[in-house]
């Protein structure tokens, strides 16, 4: 739990994210990153195994927020269409209240 409050609202919950398969697959992302890291760092590291796991773990947390962040700003439209309709929505239903309210002269 308290990783996900690092990330943004739209990540947080599945129902505002609805992209079936795009966390495991972000994770999955971020594990080959660390594998990336291994790799590259190979013998240069190989005494200080603590500096290896923290660059890994770095490197796998910013591929994990990118692909998350790319992946959000695709449904971003969405989102902003569901927002539009809700205001106008509420704005007819506030002007025929209003409309209702005043006497007819």
């Amino acid at each position: 739990m308290r990783g996900d409050r690092r990330r943004p609202l739209l990540q947080r919950r599945a129902w505002l994210f609805p992209m079936p398969g795009t966390r495991a697959d972000c994770g999955l992302v971020g594990r080959y990153q660390a594998l990336q890291v291994e790799a590259a760092l190979g013998n240069l590291a190989s005494g200080d195994g603590a500096a290896v796991a923290f660059v890994q773990q770095d490197q796998a947390r910013k591929a994990v927020a990118e692909c998350l962040a790319a992946t959000t700003t695709l449904w971003l439209p969405v989102y902003g269409v569901g927002v539009a309709m809700l205001v106008g929505v509420c704005a007819w239903f506030r002007d025929r209240a209003r409309a209702r309210s005043v006497p007819v002269g």
